[in-house]
């Protein structure tokens, strides 16, 4: 027989929503919150020679600035407040996380702090975020404020005015941007942070699509690659779709146990263990790591000595070296954040100290081991599907901004996004449920 939760989410249809006035309201604010941002895309920063940027920004277009700009929304193609985007708010969470579970005041603060420990390493976040989001800040605006070989610079006024300006600007369109994230997840639905990436992606799309018709229009591409990209694509997120909600369940039992006069216990869960349990974190360190470097040696290739321009050519996005060294790091960031995020230790722990345990396998040492045995094979799995997802588009073309970083960030908020509706939905007809119910005792 179905359970009531079984139930009420097979009875959701386009009626309930309509009921749903709460809901609707949160998806109102979130799409309100949405637009703000992508307005914030188009407000470039004061003092800038937009013609000498565009030009620079051409030259190095095949690097991280070219990742940056479709996470961005076309953010830093404009050179707009919001360039930054939430990146360094990111960025500051991950380190936050390695650093919880390296420095044991941190980790004792994550394990019996409760809410208020999370909120204050949250806290701590932020205030990386801001030291982050300036170091950032400040190499843009001392880029931007330099005179290159031709006497040229990408500032209108060069000088210490504009380089402050330049920072107290990024800095703020970062911070706003993650004051605004945090308003969404608390009235609106779906994770905020995560929605302003997604909102970014979803925006380049079109412009994308538009240049693939075009090309194709005029002859400079093939009818067939222009439908063979569009089925790797739809083939892409099909994969996705299917590995990020696989799952290898462990079947744990509690024991029966005399509590008064009854005998409580006996049931049995599961333990589910994702495939790919780091999820997009692998992706994006690898591809950092790769591309800033080789940006940065590119803004100095034209005019640096041979060596470096050899570097450059070597290391450029698409290159046999770059695609080698990107899967390297995808495979190891992928064990080292899974070892980071789930700790069988601590797992088995929890569960003799629950009196769980898996059925054939001692609590303890050998619960351990066994957790460690599986996640390890899962990881190698979720890792190799890393790897195929983002080299394939790159491979297929040197565009390193588009490819499967931004699919597995498209797939996983959408499922994200989708479940917390879902949630929402089943909140509603369940206090209907309880209010007919409660009308129906009364007229008894």
């Amino acid at each position: 027989m179905a359970s009531a939760a079984e139930q009420l989410a097979a009875n959701m249809n386009f009626s309930s929503f309509a009921k749903a006035k709460e809901l609707q309201q949160r998806i109102l604010f979130t799409i309100i919150i949405l637009v703000v941002y992508r307005l914030g895309t188009w407000v470039p920063i004061p003092g800038i020679d937009m013609v000498q940027y565009a030009r620079v920004f051409e030259q190095n277009s095949q690097g991280i600035l070219s990742m940056f700009n479709v996470l961005g929304g076309g953010a830093v193609e404009r050179m707009a407040i919001f360039a930054l985007n939430v990146m360094p708010y990111i960025s500051a969470s991950i380190i936050m996380q390695l650093m919880s579970a390296t420095i044991p005041s941190l980790e004792k603060l994550k394990k019996e702090g409760g809410e208020a420990g999370r909120k204050q390493i949250n806290q701590y976040s932020r205030y990386l975020t801001v030291v982050l989001a300036t170091g950032q800040a400040l190499a843009i605006a001392m880029g931007m404020n330099a005179v290159n070989a031709d006497g040229l610079s990408m500032a209108l006024n060069p000088g210490p005015f504009f380089i402050i300006s330049t920072v107290v600007t990024l800095v703020g369109g970062t911070m706003l941007l993650l004051w605004l994230g945090e308003q969404i997840t608390s009235r609106g639905v779906g994770n905020g942070v995560s929605l302003i990436i997604f909102a970014g992606i979803i925006a380049a799309v079109p412009g994308m699509l538009g240049n693939a018709l075009s090309l194709s229009a005029s002859g400079g591409m093939d009818a067939s690659v222009f439908f063979g990209g569009i089925l790797m694509i739809v083939a892409g997120l099909v994969l996705v779709v299917f590995i990020e909600r696989s799952q290898r369940r462990l079947l744990v039992q509690y024991p029966k146990r005399q509590q008064g006069n009854r005998m409580v216990g006996g049931d049995s869960s599961f333990l589910p263990l994702k495939l790919n349990t780091a999820g997009v974190i692998p992706p994006i360190f690898a591809s950092s790591l790769l591309l800033l470097p080789a940006t940065a040696a590119g803004f100095q290739s034209q005019s640096g000595p041979e060596w470096l321009q050899t570097a450059v050519a070597y290391l450029g996005a698409g290159s046999p070296l770059f695609l080698a060294l990107y899967a390297a790091l995808i495979i190891f960031f992928c064990f080292f954040y899974t070892s980071v995020v789930f700790n069988p230790e601590e797992t088995a722990d929890n569960l003799r100290k629950y009196g769980g345990f898996l059925p054939g396998i001692r609590p303890g040492q050998r619960t351990t081991e066994y957790l460690d045995y599986v996640l390890s094979r899962l990881t190698l799995i979720g890792a190799l599907y890393l790897t195929l997802i983002c080299l394939v588009p790159m491979m297929m073309s040197t565009n390193a901004g588009l490819g499967g970083t931004s699919i597995l960030i498209v797939v996983s908020v959408s499922m994200d996004t989708i479940s917390q509706i879902q949630s929402h939905l089943l909140a509603h007809q369940y206090e209907g449920l309880i209010k007919k119910s409660k009308l129906r005792g009364r007229k008894r």
